[in-house]
């Protein structure tokens, strides 16, 4: 009976169409059991796929991509490293430390491309590639952080050339002290506020300030100003801090402000006169005119000597904050202030 079944068993699976030979779809794959026997197995594309993952491990396959998204990021972050927007963050971040250092004196210091743009070099753009390269050299040492600070007198070199800024409009303010020329030398070997205002930049007094007399001067390269500072016609105002040797009486005070005879047949113009109530011999005086040793000359002439002088004011200058003997360079605010008498200067030639 045994024999009988198996023989119809045989038959039947004898006469069934032959799956592995018509199916172009199965694909025959060896693998690794844990018995190590080597065996032939069937699977569609889809199975091979599904082991495939299942061999390759899914940790595995987040790894190389994280790998892979890495590798593209840091790419990335290397090419942003040069790009100008990158460049101008890095420049902005570093400019703003040094400027919290030298915030006393920021007006010494520009950053090095700014410098070099100056000096009609280069580009902003271009002079950071030129300190990025290492061509840059200021003080003889070569400078590649971008960003860098420099003082306007440094020695700054591009490819061993040395550069300058040209046609740089220079304004410093220097708090006079006693004992000082108001000039940019002396024969007699005094000193001079040159002494004082050392920089590589050819610069001059604006006006004159007697020896002995303390206060606002400005010095610049800037001619065209210079010039409308010192023209009478401009009426620029000048505060003087004056002591006299007695107390100044309201009648002369009252002569002084409607113009006095000085000598050699000129007379000053009208001026404002205040007396301090508290200390009746020290007198603020408000000039529109620059005449040589004016102030000393108009109290003399009602019979006074000023013991000594001091100028706090000069148009929208002062010395507030600045220790006597010390300089600081202008302001923007104060430069653009200044500036508008130049322009009032070219409204009044056109008309």
């Amino acid at each position: 009976m045994k024999k009988l079944i198996r023989k119809k068993v045989a038959k039947i699976e004898k006469n069934k169409p032959n799956n592995r030979a018509n199916n172009s779809n199965t694909v025959s794959k060896k693998f690794v059991t844990k018995n190590t026997v080597h065996k032939k197995i069937k699977e569609t594309p889809h199975q091979v796929q599904s082991d495939r993952k299942i061999m390759r491990g899914d940790s595995n396959r987040k790894t190389v991509r994280t790998d892979r998204n890495t590798a593209q990021s840091n790419r990335h972050t290397a090419l942003d490293a040069v790009s100008p927007k990158t460049v101008a963050k890095k420049t902005k971040s570093i400019a703003k430390k040094n400027e919290t250092v030298l915030k006393n004196n920021k007006n010494e210091f520009i950053r090095l491309n700014k410098f070099i743009a100056d000096s009609g070099l280069a580009s902003r753009r271009k002079a950071d590639e030129l300190i990025a390269s290492g061509v840059v050299k200021v003080n003889k040492k070569i400078v590649t952080e971008l960003g860098t600070m420099v003082h306007l007198s440094d020695f700054i070199t591009v490819k061993g050339d040395p550069i300058s800024v040209s046609h740089r409009n220079i304004y410093i303010l220097l708090n006079k002290p006693k004992n000082c020329i108001t000039s940019t030398s002396d024969e007699k070997k005094r000193k001079t506020v040159m002494d004082i205002v050392k920089t590589e930049y050819r610069i001059f007094p604006v006006g004159r300030l007697d020896r002995n007399t303390t206060g606002v001067l400005l010095l610049t390269n800037d001619g065209e100003l210079a010039n409308c500072l010192t023209h009478p016609s401009y009426q620029i105002e000048r505060v003087y801090n004056a002591k006299l040797d007695k107390v100044l009486r309201a009648s002369d005070a009252q002569k002084i402000s409607q113009g006095v005879d000085i000598g050699d047949g000129i007379i000053t113009a009208p001026c404002e006169v205040f007396i301090h109530p508290e200390e009746k011999t020290k007198v603020t005086v408000t000039l529109t005119e620059g005449k040589n040793h004016e102030v000393r000359r108009i109290f003399e002439a009602v019979g006074y000597e000023v013991k000594s002088l001091d100028r706090k004011y000069y148009h929208n200058l002062s010395t507030k904050g600045l220790l006597r003997g010390k300089f600081r360079y202008l302001e923007k605010s104060e430069i653009a202030e200044l500036r508008k008498i130049l322009n009032k200067k070219k409204q009044v030639s056109f008309n």
